[in-house]
C-alpha cells in the first residue's frame, strides 16, 4: 500500500489539513510509503496579485481556523492578504517540492507542511525562491544549491507531470488522499478530514484488503 497526498501549497484548506497529514504520516511512515503530489491550483491565467486571484481567502481563512484549529499568521494576514499585491503562483512552491523529493522523497509530507507554514504563517511571498532554500537547509540540504536547482528545466518538467498525474487521478479539489493498492486508488479524503476520521477510513480499508 502507498498513501498519495494530492495538495497545493496555496490551498488554505490544505494548510488546515497539514497537521492532520503530518500526524498520520508520523504514525504510519514505517510501514506505508507516502507520496506527495502538487496540484497546480494557481497556475497559468490564475496567477496574479492575491487581492485579485484569491479574494475568497478573506472570508475562508476564518472558516479554516474554526474547523481545523490551525492559525494563519499575522505576517500573512497583514503583509500579504491585507496589502493585496503579492503575486500568488503555485509553480515555485511545486517546483520546490519536486527538488526536495530528489533528496528526501520519504519526507515530502513534512516539507509540504513547511512550505505552507512559510506562506500562511510566516508571510513568505510565493515567488521568494530563496526562502525555499532556507527551508531545505532545515532538512540538511544545501540551500543555495537547492535554489539553483529550482531553475532547472528537468524539475519544471517533473512538476508539470505531477499536475497531469493529479488530473489523471481524478482530483477535483484539495486536499485529497488516496491509498494505492495494486494500482487501484481508494480515496480516503476529499477535502479537509479530521485525523480520527482519516484513521478510521484507513483502518477500514486495511482490514478490507487483508
Amino acid at each position: 500500500m502507498k498513501i498519495i497526498y494530492a495538495y497545493d501549497a496555496l490551498c488554505g484548506w490544505c494548510y488546515g489539513f497539514s497537521s492532520v497529514m503530518e500526524a498520520f504520516y508520523q504514525k504510519h511512515q514505517k510501514r506505508v510509503d507516502f507520496e506527495v503530489l502538487s496540484g497546480g491550483m494557481v497556475t497559468g491565467e490564475r496567477i496574479g496579485p492575491i487581492g485579485k486571484v484569491a479574494p475568497y481567502i478573506q472570508r475562508a481563512y476564518r472558516d479554516v481556523e474554526k474547523s481545523t484549529e490551525v492559525k494563519f499568521g499575522k505576517a500573512f494576514l497583514e503583509d500579504i492578504l491585507e496589502e493585496g499585491t503579492t503575486v500568488f503562483n503555485s509553480m515555485p512552491l511545486a517546483i520546490a517540492l519536486s527538488v526536495f523529493k530528489s533528496y528526501r522523497a520519504n519526507e515530502a509530507v513534512l516539507f509540504a507542511s513547511a512550505l505552507q507554514k512559510a506562506i500562511y504563517y510566516d508571510g513568505t511571498a510565493p515567488e521568494d525562491t530563496k526562502a525555499y532554500g532556507l527551508l531545505a537547509e532545515a532538512f540538511g540540504i544545501d540551500g543555495e544549491r537547492f535554489t539553483q536547482q529550482m531553475k532547472e528545466d528537468a524539475f519544471l518538467a517533473q512538476t508539470q507531470q505531477e499536475f497531469q498525474r493529479t488530473q489523471q487521478l481524478g482530483v477535483q479539489g484539495f486536499p485529497t488522499v488516496f491509498a494505492e493498492v495494486k494500482n487501484t486508488h481508494h480515496p480516503l479524503t476529499r477535502g479537509y478530514t479530521p485525523l480520527n476520521e482519516l484513521e478510521n477510513r484507513f483502518t477500514a480499508l486495511s482490514q478490507h484488503i487483508q
